[in-house]
């Protein structure tokens, strides 16, 4: 628990005393750039402090220009793992309750992360809505399709609704197969485990290619793609 303890302890300092500068200087320029890459590389940070070791492969897979990347989902740890290697601005799906928190929930928007309030099925619709019309501006987006965190560790099946927004906006999607994060900090559990996380960039599948009546074909595409790349313990159970 101490290391649980000095990283919310330190993101909390962190947010108190870099936000509201940031934030308004985001309203100032326009822009929240300066405020995502401060905000991702104190969490980078602290999370190694923490004894989170990440080794990143396949950079060399990720596309120019605008795409969708979609991560397995084990632990709390992942996010960290998965958000310092993509080399680029994302809007990411959030929950909505997050999004209430001072500070906080003001930078997120101004970030262009999405709320998502999963018991409000119009609610969801409508942020599923905004992820699309974000992509279609310029946005790249991070997404599990999983819809939430693995408690074995094993890739599960993917809900159909992120591949529906890829084939809307027309963007390629990434497979990002994370490996070893439900070591670090597992499901349910607030203990931070030091240890490495290997998060690797598969090729891409262009969704431009598919109609939404094969958004179960794209879905597949990309699950067995993740699939290949987890070490055998995180596979799909038989």
């Amino acid at each position: 628990m101490i290391r649980t303890t000095i990283v919310a302890v330190f993101l909390s300092l962190y947010t108190l005393v870099l936000g509201p500068p940031l934030i308004l200087l985001t309203l100032a320029t326009r822009s929240a750039t300066l405020m995502y890459w401060v905000g991702v590389k104190g969490v980078v940070f602290i999370t190694h402090i923490a004894g989170l070791r990440v080794r990143v492969e396949g950079l060399e897979n990720i596309p120019a220009g605008v795409c969708m990347f979609a991560a397995n989902h084990t632990s709390n740890a992942d996010a960290a793992a998965i958000v310092g290697a993509i080399p680029r601005r994302l809007a990411i799906f959030g929950r909505k309750s997050l999004f209430d928190i001072p500070i906080v929930g003001l930078a997120f928007r101004l970030a262009k992360f999405v709320p998502v309030d999963r018991g409000n099925r119009d609610a969801a619709l409508n942020s599923v809505k905004q992820a699309v019309e974000y992509m279609k501006t310029g946005s790249s987006f991070l997404v599990y399709p999983e819809g939430t965190r693995s408690p074995t560790g094993r890739l599960a099946r993917f809900k159909k609704g992120s591949f529906v927004m890829a084939i809307e906006a027309g963007v390629p999607v990434v497979p990002v197969a994370c490996a070893g994060a439900h070591r670090i900090m597992p499901k349910n559990s607030l203990v931070i485990h030091p240890g490495t996380v290997t998060v690797r960039f598969g090729k891409p599948i262009d969704a431009s290619a598919y109609a939404i009546e094969q958004r179960d074909d794209l879905a597949k595409a990309i699950h067995d793609a993740i699939a290949a790349e987890l070490p055998d313990e995180q596979k799909p159970a038989a």
